[in-house]
């Protein structure tokens, strides 16, 4: 038996993430999930929660379980990572091996953190190859990369014929909105592109629930943030309106699953990533490109993982900036450039059939970057002889 501790969710990464492992693993392994409490409505689909509650421990496996106190598992054990401290999700609980699982943006770990790291786990798998390069910085041996996937029955490149926006050029703009993920920058290279073309629209999906991470919008030289209504739409629109995009150009999108959203993106003409650093491989990117459409994005970080100049128009004019938590630097991220995301744009406006060749490749490549795949690499990781 093979115990995986891990979140379940539609509207967050981490989310995502835990539901397809354990749906993927569980289609050729015995495995039992160890999470909290879940619903239809926060795993997001139906048929997905009837396949995740076939998995989660009976009553009796429960109790033997509750009767363990802090002795190991009869198995082994895949569980989240919390955060940069290298904390295990479930603290005491360990397996016949146990695997953590990692994405962190803060770069500069620290020795105590990869002292955690080796008392909890015996093996570290990183969310990106940049993740495992600061593990191995930090004296970390025992650890490698395995990435994130996408559903193939859900995002694929397939044709779908356009419904909407005939008469408009959409820019897509994704993830949850914070300094990281470089939504400023984002409208500040829209706004150029909204003052030359009337005929452009921005459709973002920018939801954020924690509050913490939207105020970091804030420390923006780029953008105004002094939105203060708690709807989230009406949040982005005066966030918008403030820097003045014309928000009758914009369609704001609420949270949403994430399953519903490859309809979206293929209505949109390009995708606008210029992250400023992922420690994964960004998987609203991943699943953008595996619709087949057309990304620029920043060849930085954990979009290295999956970018290359056949499948994107990358962002490479980076600047490396140091990342401060109180004066304390915690990490290097790299800063896209203005002019070039510009330029970017209006490339991808002025040389729409030049796209084409681009958003087959991306299909192609994130067609082979399947959660199965993840998962199998999981498995072999877990049931590794020692």
């Amino acid at each position: 038996m093979i115990y995986l501790a891990l979140p379940l969710g539609s509207h967050f990464g981490w989310g995502v993430c835990g539901k397809y492992i354990t749906l993927e693993m569980a289609g050729f392994a015995a495995v039992r999930l160890l999470a909290d409490a879940f619903t239809p409505a926060s795993v997001g689909d139906e048929l997905d929660y009837f396949a995740l509650t076939a998995v989660v421990p009976t009553a009796a496996e429960q109790a033997e379980l509750n009767s363990l106190q802090g002795a190991r598992l009869h198995g082994p054990l895949l569980m989240t990572i919390v955060n940069k401290s290298l904390q295990p999700k479930v603290p005491n609980l360990r397996g016949t091996r146990s695997v953590g699982y990692t994405f962190f943006e803060e770069s500069f770990l620290t020795p105590d953190a990869a002292q955690t790291a080796r008392r909890s786990f015996d093996h570290v798998a990183a969310g990106s190859s940049w993740c495992e390069a600061a593990l191995r910085q930090a004296g970390l041996s025992e650890v490698s990369t395995i990435i994130q996937g996408i559903d193939p029955t859900v995002f694929s490149p397939a044709a779908v014929e356009r419904r909407y926006f005939h008469d408009r050029f959409v820019v897509f703009s994704g993830g949850k909105l914070e300094l990281r993920k470089g939504q400023d920058l984002v409208v500040r290279a829209f706004k150029v592109l909204q003052d030359k073309h009337r005929d452009v629209l921005l459709v973002t999906s920018w939801s954020n629930p924690w509050r913490f991470s939207l105020e970091t919008i804030r420390g923006s030289p780029h953008v105004r943030f002094t939105a203060t209504a708690n709807n989230h739409q009406a949040m982005m629109a005066q966030f918008l309106a403030e820097n003045g995009i014309d928000v009758s150009r914009t369609l704001n999108l609420p949270p949403l699953p994430n399953v519903t959203m490859a309809r979206v993106y293929k209505q949109t003409d390009v995708g606008l990533f210029p992250n400023r650093c992922e420690g994964g491989t960004n998987l609203v990117l991943m699943e953008y490109m595996a619709c087949g459409r057309p990304a620029i994005a920043s060849f930085s970080s954990g979009h290295k993982d999956i970018l290359t100049p056949e499948n994107a128009l990358l962002l490479r004019s980076l600047t490396p900036i140091t990342v401060r938590n109180n004066d304390t630097p915690v990490g290097i991220w790299d800063e896209p450039n203005l002019d070039e995301i510009v330029a970017h744009l209006e490339f991808a406006y002025a040389n729409r059939e030049r796209l084409h060749p681009i958003a087959a490749q991306a299909g192609a490549d994130l067609s082979q970057r399947t959660w199965r795949q993840t998962a199998k690499q999981f498995h072999a990781e877990l049931t590794k002889a020692q």
